[in-house]
């Protein structure tokens, strides 16, 4: 009798897949939320996978600061026709027009953290009732403390010492009328998981991952992006670097890392020699210790 086994890579793919069919059984308005990152283009490849030959039964959400890289949009836009999704776009502009949100000033404003108020109210308009998500637990602490299926009071807040067990791959999705879910089928990943999941599927990722010359200013140990929404201080002087991004987020925030690697088995060799976190390129988690689960309690991804 031949015996069957799973690599890592393909176990991992098995369970994700499985949470993303629990997430269409148990809820009744389910969304992915998709960024246009690699963590986001992993997620849809599973969700494809696990509903094929049948249409994605559920949309993608982009909650849009207005101040995301011109090569993230281009690519979301073209993944999305290219697949027939349908895309709902919640805009962190409109939610300071309207009043909702306050625009941050000074040197180190961003539109990062405002993303919450629009993302709030994006689940409220489309009565979504689990909003699925690319996080992972190895990303940083606050992540780490997150279960697959993770509860949202009414006012979608986070409470991480108010979670519910997950034994055997049992998820419980029950609710009260107001509260939602955020599920994180790729939890149980790596930053190394995932770039070699992208490799075995021969994925497509934004150009922002490869090596490119761009125009970056050196602040705080960080290469930020030069663009018209960053605000330089005057011992600040416009570089032009080779550089490429580990993560993709808002530009005021998104750091990039010098790197000639131009395919993926040189950022797969790269990231495996790296002894920098995947986030230590990320100014809103260095805001203060606790950045990332102070967001998360106030609803953030």
């Amino acid at each position: 009798m031949k015996s069957y086994n799973l690599s890592h890579l393909r176990e991992l793919e098995a369970e994700s897949i499985y949470v993303i069919r629990e997430v269409a059984a148990q809820f009744e308005k389910p969304a992915l939320l998709f960024s246009g990152g690699k963590d986001s283009i992993v997620m849809l490849h599973l969700a494809r996978k696990a509903f094929w030959p049948a249409r994605l039964p559920f949309p993608l959400v982009h909650i849009d600061t207005g101040h995301n890289f011109d090569e993230t949009i281009a690519f979301r836009d073209r993944l999305v026709e290219k697949i027939g999704a349908r895309l709902i776009v919640g805009s962190v502009q409109e939610s300071i027009d309207s009043g909702r949100a306050t625009e941050e000033k000074g040197f180190n404003a961003s539109r990062n953290a405002l993303q919450t108020v629009t993302l709030l109210d994006t689940i409220e308009e489309h009565k979504f009732d689990a909003a699925m998500g690319g996080a992972r637990r190895d990303e940083e602490k606050a992540r780490a403390k997150e279960r697959f299926f993770s509860h949202r009071d009414e006012f979608g807040q986070w409470d991480p010492k108010n979670q519910r067990p997950e034994l055997w791959n049992l998820f419980n999705g029950k609710k009260l009328i107001g509260e939602h879910f955020r599920v994180f089928p790729i939890s149980n990943w790596t930053e190394m998981d995932v770039w070699q999941y992208i490799l075995l599927e021969n994925i497509d990722l934004p150009s922002l991952y490869f090596s490119h010359e761009r125009e970056v200013i050196k602040r705080d140990g960080m290469w930020l992006a030069a663009s018209e929404y960053l605000n330089l201080k005057d011992t600040e002087e416009v570089e032009r670097k080779v550089v490429r991004f580990r993560t993709i987020g808002d530009m005021t925030c998104t750091g990039a890392v010098e790197s000639p690697a131009s395919t993926l088995q040189d950022i797969i060799s790269e990231v495996a020699a790296s002894r920098i976190t995947e986030r230590g390129g990320r100014a809103d988690d260095k805001r203060s210790e606790a950045a990332m689960e102070d967001r998360k309690k106030a609803g953030y991804f």
